[in-house]
């Protein structure tokens, strides 16, 4: 076992040990541990706010630090919940997961359509991804880790009920071949891509760089595109997957405007469960020429 990778493996086993636990009790654990991370991560801290104040401008100062310490609490949770979702068995996840509206994805296939399901980087993301694989054999979208161990967890852990990953760097082509046969694709595009690849649009009324990847490939995968979001439930009561309505005119043939709504549907994503966005990051990072960086 290489030394470089005994912290992880350390933090790998106190995940394990974790997942055998209620998740109520985890679920109440987070609370306290989200209030103590927002005073021992005070860059991530101020990341947060500063999203937050840019995106609900209209928030008092209290009601504003309100939802900060409910996003804290909200991520400590799912951290301390990512054994349960990098091991839980696929009984105990048909259990703790329920999902609404999968008549759209069967409807959107039945019409010999692709599917891909938008989802936004929510802190409870990794279970839509995992558990609809269970139902839905289809392929997700990964970012390769440096820690090789990590990655070989995680990878493990994401494609064990026959879900496809997908390196991004070389995403394109299996994507649309997944689409084409019919595989539903879990794409999750709300980072910042950098200023080499960005398109700005909207994203709660700041112009924000934007992937302009979604619309080609709902295009070329003659797909759907079906916004999917996944919530932990009050009181670890476990976690609900929404699938909402197709995304209209979509794909439009015009890369901007394609940005336009992607970022639309994820703003109404997002203002439907705001303390469970992932503020702590730099969402506006890459800014259009001359314009001043939003984060000093």
């Amino acid at each position: 076992m290489n030394p470089r990778y005994w912290l992880t493996w350390a933090g790998l086993g106190v995940l394990r040990l974790l997942s055998l636990m209620p998740l109520p009790l985890l679920f109440y654990t987070g609370g306290p541990l989200g209030l103590l991370l927002l005073r021992l991560v005070p860059s991530r801290r101020r990341i947060a706010r500063r999203n937050l104040q840019l995106c609900y401008p209209d928030l008092s100062s209290a009601e504003t630090d309100q939802m900060l310490r409910s996003n804290f609490k909200n991520t400590a949770r799912m951290f301390l919940l990512s054994g349960f979702v990098w091991w839980g068995t696929r009984e105990v996840f048909k259990k703790a997961v329920r999902v609404r509206n999968t008549h759209l994805i069967e409807q959107a296939l039945s019409e010999g359509n692709g599917v891909i399901l938008l989802a936004p980087h929510f802190v409870a993301m990794e279970v839509a991804g995992i558990f609809l694989s269970t139902l839905y054999p289809g392929v997700s979208i990964y970012q390769r880790s440096k820690n090789q161990v990590l990655d070989s967890v995680m990878l493990k852990a994401r494609s064990r009920f026959g879900g496809q990953m997908i390196e991004r760097k070389n995403a394109m082509k299996p994507l649309i071949r997944a689409l084409r046969k019919g595989q539903p694709c879990y794409y999750l595009p709300d980072q910042d891509p950098g200023p080499r690849r960005a398109v700005f649009a909207p994203f709660f009324g700041v112009p924000t760089a934007t992937w302009p990847v979604l619309g080609r490939l709902a295009a070329l995968g003659d797909a759907k595109v079906l916004p999917c979001t996944t919530h932990l439930l009050p009181r670890g009561a476990g976690f609900e997957i929404i699938i909402d309505q197709p995304i209209g005119n979509f794909p439009s043939g015009q890369t901007v405007a394609d940005c336009h709504s992607m970022n639309r549907a994820i703003e109404s994503c997002v203002r439907r469960m705001p303390e469970q966005y992932f503020w702590v990051h730099k969402r506006f990072k890459t800014r259009p020429d001359g314009s001043p960086d939003l984060y000093t």
